[in-house]
């Protein structure tokens, strides 16, 4: 009877005595992994995938989800799309991840949480910070010793503990190296720290990474997902700045840059209908017309200037009848033709060319046309809307692009200027209309004490006209 009770084992007891031995002849010897595989496990909750996916415990985290499944779109980060290709590879470059690691599995089955291993994440305050746990930290739950990287030890017998359990394609003929785990710096601004305060969790950036395993560059934030709350209302914002340079890095010009080894940064259509596409030529107008301080984001005056003056593309800024209609556009918006052209030589020099100036070596040829209205409108009394007096209090500048003060003074003048502080008034200088009007006299002191420079155009400093204003 004793001998019976001694060979009595419980069945749950050796299942569980099988796997162990298997999983340790699967660390041995890989290529004997795949040849003598377990039974199938049983699915694990929220796992999607066919069954075969669903392989032992030490073919899981070497995927987002089992068997390379589509991680759904609600457990990707806010703003990702579907079929997206993850985040812009200028802004986050391309990884080499050589470890396998199963989020859900801490996350959902151990109760750990996010800072529990990226506990630096709470303090961070650059992008170019190492949040990934270090080695060390894994230490008390794999049975493992990494204060000296160089000689990594684990408990004999621990299976967790043993190198090729985490680490991809470890070989112990190798002297015991792993491959190089490779996580670049970001191309971006990140204060973890600040978001943290905001009591912002980790998922509103990364998504739902408890319920997938290896985590990949498809996890890392979307800008569409930032402008969740970079873009809202400035109450509710508080000191999340939507500008493109409050995240973006920027050249000592401080334009963003957009060039980096990993590619180059471009809009997206969904922003404004900025995506720089095939088709862009043809929308910038509407996107710069709609916003042109995102365009300056990027591009300075001369980025547009180089093409819209036609040294690089056809001139395409004007439609073909410019000519005929340019000088409406000119009075109506003076500031958009200055800057692209230079009144004094752009706008004379055409002018002069056309006879439509004063100047110049045609002067009003015959044929040519007029830049002024009539005689009869333009100086004559009585004064109309069309009277240069009017015009010159309308818009002076528009004046001043051609006539300089003493063009003025060549009818608005009755004396004739003599040596320094002398004044004769003779007549023999101007036509004798007299640039003042009527009552001047008695406010000339405050015109004189706001701008003086005026006044001496025709009155000498000493002259006893003018010290009767002071």
């Amino acid at each position: 009877m004793r001998s019976s009770v001694s060979v009595r084992v419980p069945a749950a007891l050796l299942a569980a005595c099988c796997a162990v031995a298997l999983l340790c002849g699967a660390l041995a010897d890989p290529s004997r992994a795949q040849a003598q595989a377990a039974p199938p496990a049983a699915p694990a909750a929220r796992a999607p995938g066919p069954a075969a996916a669903q392989g032992p415990a030490w073919v899981r985290g070497l995927a987002p989800l089992p068997g390379g499944a589509e991680v759904p779109l609600h457990d990707r980060p806010p703003g990702a799309m579907k079929d997206d290709g993850g985040p812009s590879p200028a802004i986050f470059p391309p990884q080499q991840i050589t470890i396998r690691f199963n989020h859900r599995k801490h996350v959902q089955e151990l109760g750990l949480s996010c800072t529990t291993c990226h506990d630096k994440a709470k303090t961070s305050r650059k992008s170019a910070d190492r949040l990934l746990p270090s080695p060390a930290r894994c230490d008390a739950c794999h049975a493992t010793d990494h204060r000296d990287l160089s000689r990594v030890r684990a408990e004999p017998g621990e299976l967790l503990g043993q190198c090729g359990f985490c680490h991809i394609g470890y070989k112990s003929t190798d002297g015991n190296k792993v491959a190089r785990f490779v996580l670049p710096t970001p191309n971006i601004k990140m204060d973890h720290a600040a978001h943290a305060a905001r009591n912002i969790g980790c998922a509103q950036c990364h998504g739902n990474v408890e319920n997938i395993e290896l985590a990949t560059r498809d996890q890392l934030p979307r800008m569409k997902g930032c402008f969740g709350c970079h873009q809202m209302p400035s109450p509710a914002r508080g000191e999340a700045r939507g500008d493109c340079v409050n995240c973006h890095l920027t050249d000592p010009g401080g334009l963003m840059k957009t060039s980096f080894p990993s590619g180059k940064l471009v809009p997206p259509r969904w922003l404004h209908d900025a995506g720089h596409g095939p088709d862009f030529i043809e929308r910038h107008k509407q996107v710069a017309g709609n916003d042109s301080q995102m365009c300056k984001s990027c591009h300075s005056e001369k980025f547009c200037v180089d093409c819209h003056d036609g040294r690089v593309r056809p001139r395409k800024v004007h439609p073909g009848d410019w000519i005929s209609q340019h000088p409406i556009a000119a009075r109506q918006n003076n500031p958009s033709c200055t800057s692209c052209h230079r009144q004094q030589s752009f706008c004379v020099g055409c002018h002069q060319r056309a006879g439509v100036t004063m100047s110049g070596p045609y002067e009003n040829f015959a044929g040519r046309g007029r830049f002024h209205p009539p005689k009869t409108e333009w100086t004559d009394p009585p004064r109309s809307t069309r009277h240069h007096a009017w015009e010159a209090q309308r818009n002076i500048n528009a004046c001043v692009s051609c006539h300089v003060e003493r063009d003025c003074t060549t009818c608005h003048a009755s004396v004739r200027v003599g040596g320094r502080g002398s004044a004769v008034g003779d007549g023999s200088w101007g036509q004798g209309t007299n640039p003042h009007p009527v009552g001047f006299r008695d406010r000339c002191s405050g015109a004189l004490r706001r701008n003086a420079r005026p006044c001496l155009v025709c009155h000498d400093p000493a002259d006893p006209k003018l010290q009767e204003c002071r």
